[in-house]
């Protein structure tokens, strides 16, 4: 069965990618390179500046992942493996994929500007604030959710945050090779790789053992530096070299797949409302955008398409390949982690003492957090373990368990800290274009709020703060509410630049799924509000009341922008 699912899987991507992505580019977008990228146009130095396309390729994959496509599958796992796979397939293929594609590029056309401000143009005023402030929410709750994930990975294996700690001094070194002493591109990567491979060498002999609440300071000053400096000191480096250990990662997990030869150990489909968001029963529909965002389908995406990437990319035609190509590369990275743990998941657990009688689809929630107070199994390393499982059980055994575990920690780690200083570069650029108002009005107010330290500052201490309460099943639901959300919207969006500035009758086939996603998603935000985080309040008032805040704002938001969205008539070609 893995064998099988992994085929059809990388088929399916192959097959969407040469047919629908390219016609996408040809007929819809119309992508040329006689266009000049604002990469080019509006070099700065900082913000604006052209990166190589595989350059890019890495550091867009690595800020679109996180662990997302990684810890959503793992907790989608309590549904059984098909309904989980499916909603990766489909989403990714009809929905995600199309979506970060146009978001990409309408902020290309938009002179790197980001699809909020493109909504703004499009629909109206009024819509774009709504929509800042949705996008602002949610990179808050980003910040949150990969910080706990990537914090209670580093003290369960701080071999894999002595690891990770390595490769950022071999990003910098290769960022001075890269960029300041012009090497050649491909002694500069072979070298790059050799330091990425001597760093996972180094961090499996020693680890950097410190408390939660310590990496969480830690994270809070790294992604202020991280977000302020110049791309091309260490992002547009760093995520080259993580693009080299997916691509590891994934022949590794690719190969192994076909060559486990194994049926399923989990229930193709188990219940339709297992125990699992804050102790409640969670229902597939319509929950499952709140579990699995990345994986299938991500409004954050489109955040970084058009906060970051549009800013880096070189040329049109090379938007389908990064846009799309990441999107598709993210839903065969999911694939490849719901083979694992539909294989190997039962074993893993077992492996790491978890009793035959905790094993219970029917309260998955409450058996990883009893996991995780045991032994420490959270929902990343039931993927690292059982990833290695996986890896063990053919031919490719002979590679040592621990360096495997480490291969696949630092795949989640590196992805995950890459959205985080990822995120609170977005949201400096979100503060600096909603501060546009004052700045004829309060001059000293917006100059404060668009100085780049101030405002990375100020999602970071948010996030942080919140991620530092532990109350991880919560931030995860919430950030998949808030996430999927601006999926939805975001594609409206998509959908708009597609009818009033390509005239492209496309503008009906993005603007349907939308709908779809944003009944979907809206239900959900509804549901959550309502069932779960009352109990989240009165286990923990602060947090708790702060997430409940945060979720009914966007939905006031949210229906703002829906009004205008249908009295605009935006998606309708003219």
């Amino acid at each position: 069965m893995t064998t099988l699912i992994i085929v059809v899987g990388f088929l399916l991507y192959m097959f969407f990618y040469f047919t629908y992505g390219k016609k996408l580019e040809r007929d819809v977008v119309k992508a040329s390179d006689s266009n000049e990228a604002p990469s080019k146009r509006i070099f700065d130095g900082v913000d604006y500046i052209p990166a190589r396309r595989e350059v890019l390729f890495g550091h867009h994959f690595a800020s679109i992942a996180g662990a997302a496509p990684i810890i959503g599958p793992a907790l989608a796992i309590c549904w059984g493996w098909v309904p989980g796979l499916l909603w990766v397939w489909f989403g990714n293929i009809f929905i995600g994929a199309v979506h970060d594609y146009l978001a990409l590029m309408a902020s290309t056309r938009y002179d790197g500007k980001s699809i909020q401000f493109v909504a703004t143009d499009l629909i109206g005023k009024r819509t774009g604030t709504a929509f800042y402030w949705i996008v602002f929410f949610l990179l808050i709750l980003v910040v949150a959710a990969f910080a706990a994930i990537v914090g209670g990975m580093f003290v369960k294996t701080p071999e894999i945050a002595s690891a990770y700690a390595w490769k950022i001094l071999a990003a910098l070194i290769l960022g001075v090779l890269m960029y300041r002493a012009k090497m050649n591109f491909a002694l500069a990567t072979i070298i790059g790789i050799a330091m990425l491979i001597a760093a996972i060498g180094l961090g499996s002999l020693q680890g950097i053992s410190l408390s939660y609440i310590s990496w969480m300071w830690i994270f809070f000053f790294y992604i202020i530096i991280a977000a302020s400096i110049p791309v091309n000191v260490l992002l547009q480096p760093r995520d080259y070299l993580n693009s080299w250990l997916l691509y590891a990662g994934l022949i590794l997990g690719f190969i192994a797949a076909i060559f486990a030869f194994k049926g399923f150990e989990v229930p193709a489909f188990s219940t339709f409302s297992p125990i699992l968001l804050g102790g409640k029963p969670t229902p597939f529909w319509p929950a499952i955008p709140l579990v699995i965002a990345c994986g299938s389908l991500s409004g954050f995406h489109s955040l970084v398409a058009s906060g970051t990437t549009s800013k880096q990319l070189t040329k049109e035609s090379d938007g389908l390949f990064i846009g799309y190509g990441s999107m598709f590369t993210e839903g065969f990275l999911s694939t490849i982690v719901i083979v694992s743990i539909a294989g190997f998941g039962y074993t893993a657990l077992k492996n790491a003492g978890i009793s035959a009688e905790t094993l219970n689809f029917d309260n998955w929630g409450a058996m990883f957090t009893k996991a995780s107070a045991s032994v420490g199994l959270s929902k990343a390393n039931l993927f690292v373990q059982s990833y290695a499982d996986m890896v063990n059980a053919t031919w490719l055994g002979f590679l040592p368990t621990k360096i495997v575990k480490i291969i696949a920690g630092m795949w989640v780690a590196s992805f995950a800290m890459t959205t985080l200083d990822t995120t609170n570069r977005l949201a400096r650029y979100c503060l600096s274009e909603m501060a546009l108002p004052l700045k004829d009005k309060t001059t000293g107010l917006y100059n404060l709020l668009t100085n780049r330290w101030i405002a990375s500052v100020i999602p970071a201490a948010i996030g942080i703060w919140l991620a530092a309460s532990g109350n991880w099943l919560i931030i995860w639901g919430s950030f998949g509410a808030a996430n999927q959300l601006i999926a939805s919207i975001a594609l409206m969006s998509g959908a708009a630049y597609a009818a009033k500035k390509l005239k492209s009758k496309f503008a009906n086939s993005a603007v349907i799924p939308a709908w779809l996603l944003w009944i979907t998603v809206t239900a959900a935000i509804l549901w959550f509000v309502v069932v779960v985080q009352p109990g989240a309040i009165a286990a923990k008032p602060v947090s708790g009341w702060t997430v409940m805040v945060i979720l009914c704002v966007m939905l006031v938001l949210n229906f703002v922008f829906i009004y205008d969205f249908i009295k605009s008539k935006a998606y309708k070609v003219e």
